[in-house]
């Protein structure tokens, strides 16, 4: 049975995003909400009937077209011709878990009563959710100001009857849609189309999936990553409190805690050491671990705040009989942190691939590539070639695409975020890190092999005991993709609380 999310004006939290991500959820409009939202439509129905000058957006043109008055009744032609006309997108089509992220973000948004939209619109976005239909939206378009324009206009499209959904596996256009499930095309009244457009939910909806599992990646990276050292016959030192107590950074300490806890009983970690220091990259996982652990938590926050937030365009406050022409739409708090957030995985994926490497490279008494007859078998050679292509595609996705911007719209809108690229590039490192980690821990598990009899702790070896269900022990050459593939559904499927 789906959990029921009631959409109101109560702050939207790290758990709450997790449900929607990772579980089947269904949402309702609270009465709050549905009020909040009505009285904004009220007193902009009022407003137009008293109007004797223009507000933008409402009965003007748009963008560079502000100055140009519309009559009352091409009012909703307007708002379905904005949405016509920004329809653009190029490119792959994006992702139903992501679309599914829009949607519940744009009811989010508009729920909050500043927007000047209808109850009904608001609830068929919200019956989309529900019933899984997911408008097709493509990858490119958006500038990351004005608002996420042309990948919104796609979610929009179907409420009027155009443009093409998925559903239950097959594509329907909004008219076929509409059809099936009995809905009456929504006419849109002053203001609508422009709600639906402006706002940050393309790229939020990526900063959101993004974030939630950037939580587990750190967790993932510093489960693995102890595995590794101990698996290498690593010393515990580098890790005990009294190094961080004198350099107390957040991330770092907590970082050394969890890896000293998940290594607790280990046989291995207690052995006599030949060596004095290990590799920084297991000498230096809380430094590194712990700087990106700091920037995940940063970002959670930007995230979040743009998550409870209103970000269309004009602003409708009813109390204050104001409507105000303002810039919320702009998508630079989200470009910045996605950028940031992209550097910040890359980093764990770039270490991580160096642990790898370590593993492999016949130290330590490890054998050559981890096979007990290397030559004739070239055992876990490869896999580290591949983390290897994976972590500089990382690097190349980190160049920062906030730094950029383009005019357009005759000038007027002449700084834009270009945050909508930078979300499409760090949902690659997301899952380009995945990939990553999972070769690191075949890497791992394949190591902790040769360490036998000697056991690592109680908390690691069950984690390889049921790794091993998934992935057997390589004996001798076999196809490895079918590993990593499996080995990758295994760590995001793992239960890491």
């Amino acid at each position: 049975m789906k959990t029921k999310h009631f959409i109101s004006s109560q702050e939207l939290t790290l758990d709450d995003l997790r449900q929607v991500v990772f579980h089947e959820i269904e949402i309702q409009l609270s009465d709050e909400a549905k009020s909040n939202v009505n009285r904004c439509r009220d007193y902009l129905n009022e407003k137009l009937k008293r109007a004797s000058h223009p507000i933008y957006g409402i009965n003007t043109g748009f963008g560079s077209l502000y100055n140009t008055y519309i009559a009352p009744d091409q009012l909703e032609k307007l708002q379905e011709n904005l949405v016509k006309s920004h329809a653009c997108g190029t490119g792959p089509e994006i992702p139903d878990e992501i679309v599914r992220l829009m949607l519940f973000l744009k009811v989010q948004s508009l729920a909050y009563g500043y927007s000047g939209v209808q109850v009904q619109t608001v609830q068929r976005l919200a019956d989309y959710f529900n019933h899984k239909v997911y408008p097709i939206i493509y990858e490119m378009g958006s500038l990351g100001a004005s608002g996420d324009l042309a990948p919104l206009a796609h979610l929009a499209l179907t409420l009027i009857g155009q443009g093409e959904v998925h559903y239950e596996g097959k594509l329907f256009t909004g008219k076929q849609i509409n059809e099936k499930m009995k809905w009456e095309p929504v006419h849109f009244q002053a203001k609508e189309g422009l709600a639906l457009l402006n706002g940050t939910q393309f790229m939020n909806a990526y900063g959101v999936w993004c974030t939630v599992h950037a939580h587990r990646l750190i967790k993932l990276a510093n489960l693995i990553g102890a595995l590794s050292l101990d698996a290498f016959d690593g010393r515990i030192e580098p890790f005990l409190p009294h190094v961080h107590r004198i350099r107390p950074q957040k991330g770092q300490v907590k970082v050394a805690a969890e890896i000293v806890s998940m290594l607790q009983g280990s046989e291995l970690i207690a052995q006599q050491k030949k060596h004095v220091q290990d590799p920084y990259s297991f000498r230096c996982i809380p430094q590194v671990h712990g700087a990106s652990m700091n920037a995940i938590d940063h970002i959670t926050e930007v995230i979040l705040t743009e998550v409870n937030s209103v970000t269309d365009n004009p602003n409708i406050f009813p109390e204050d009989d104001a409507i105000i022409s303002g810039g919320n739409f702009h998508g630079q708090p989200l470009a910045l942190s996605l950028d940031y957030l992209a550097i910040a995985l890359a980093e764990l994926g770039n270490i991580s691939e160096r642990r790898t490497y370590q593993l492999i490279s016949g130290s330590r008494d490890l054998p050559n590539y981890l096979v007990a007859n290397p030559g004739i078998n070239s055992g876990m050679m490869i896999p580290q070639y591949t983390a290897a292509s994976l972590v500089s595609q990382n690097k190349q996705l980190c160049t920062p695409a906030s730094v950029d911007s383009i005019v357009s719209s005759n000038g007027q809108e002449d700084h834009v975020s270009m945050g909508a690229n930078a979300a499409t590039k760090v949902y690659r490192v997301v899952n380009n890190l995945y990939s990553i980690l999972a070769i690191e821990l075949t890497t791992a598990a394949q190591a902790l092999h040769f360490r036998k009899p000697a056991k690592t702790s109680p908390q690691l070896e069950k984690l390889v005991d049921n790794f091993r269900y998934d992935v057997p022990f390589v004996q001798e050459d076999r196809v490895l993709h079918h590993d990593l593939v499996k080995a990758e559904r295994f760590i995001r499927e793992l239960d890491i609380a």
